[in-house]
């Protein structure tokens, strides 16, 4: 039923003509001043750490923010998302995934699209920081995934403050956006994030001798290559398969029991149409699913408007009763 045929988007800048254009450059122009963060660092269950990042507005609601792959707090979006709600009252929290806060992380494993584990500390360390009364999950592409498959996965044993989601750009079908990534007009992406990563990888092989082969990047034609050989194996997943499998939201969504947004534009060049699942939201009450005609991949700029339609959507959507 919570197929949104309408979307209230009104399009992007004139000069964005394509989802290309519309992904590339709110992420390399945009700039958001004015975000000033207070730096926590917590311990976590296996000994490693988070890097947590702070707006206190000394409210009683606060929005806790996820960011995509090789992202961080000071990511544009996310940016964006913590200065509008902090200015509407919200406490925010954007938190840095292992490894993305500019220090390497302790323990040989890095982040993925299906670790849900590491949020459920976050979460659970804020509600302990305070008594909340209102908490939300906004993610943002690989954040996205991983707020939706938490909130499937945990479904009526949510905590009770957790009361909404938001996901924007958000993988849910891994292993068909794992094939958009090889075609050649994504070439920019994959290489972006293929070349980020295999830094990261590298410095895990030095400090973990024997733990990793890093020869077998000769092997790697195709991104479900690289999961197979490094992202699987460096996240305790079997094999490509495994890790595409348990990491995508779409096959977890169903248990979702509170209202969840996920947006995805339908010109997204690296979101094929499997990881918009009409056939899920057409049914589930929770799961509203609003696809814009365009907005790019996190794009969705708006001329003359400090803040993207995705992040005032994304306001909008946890502020009101219902959706």
């Amino acid at each position: 039923m919570p197929v949104l045929r309408q979307s209230s988007f009104p399009g992007s800048p004139r000069y964005q003509i394509n989802g290309h254009l519309q992904t590339i450059f709110p992420s390399v122009l945009r700039k958001v001043e004015g975000v000033v963060y207070e730096r926590e660092r917590i311990t976590l269950s296996d000994g490693d750490f988070l890097d947590l990042d702070w707006i206190d507005r000394n409210s009683d609601k606060i929005v806790i923010i996820t960011h995509g792959l090789e992202g961080d707090s000071n990511r544009h979006y996310i940016r964006g998302t913590a200065k509008l709600f902090a200015q509407q009252g919200w406490d925010v929290l954007a938190w840095n995934c292992r490894s993305c806060s500019g220090e390497m992380n302790r323990a040989f494993r890095l982040y993925n699209h299906g670790e849900i584990g590491d949020l459920g500390e976050v979460i659970s360390h804020v509600l302990r920081t305070k008594p909340y009364r209102q908490l939300v999950l906004i993610g943002y592409s690989m954040g996205g995934n991983i707020a939706l498959k938490y909130a499937g996965v945990h479904g009526k044993n949510l905590p009770d403050a957790l009361q909404k989601v938001v996901a924007v750009s958000s993988p849910t079908d891994l292993e068909a956006s794992a094939k958009l990534l090889d075609r050649p007009q994504n070439r920019f992406y994959r290489n972006r994030f293929m070349k980020k990563l295999i830094i990261k990888l590298q410095q895990k092989a030095d400090l973990f001798p024997g733990k990793l082969d890093m020869t077998k990047l000769q092997h790697v034609r195709l991104w479900r290559d690289f999961d197979q050989h490094f992202s699987a194996p460096v996240n305790g997943y079997r094999d490509a398969d495994d890790f595409y499998t348990q990491a995508s939201a779409v096959n977890f969504m169903n248990g979702i029991a509170v209202p969840t947004l996920l947006i995805n534009a339908q010109n997204d060049p690296i979101l094929s149409p499997e990881c918009s699942p009409a056939w899920l939201a057409e049914k589930h009450p929770n799961i509203y699913l609003e696809t814009p005609r365009t907005g790019g991949h996190v794009g969705f700029s708006v001329r003359d408007d400090e803040f993207t339609w995705a992040e005032r959507r994304a306001l909008e959507f946890v502020s009101q009763d219902g959706r």
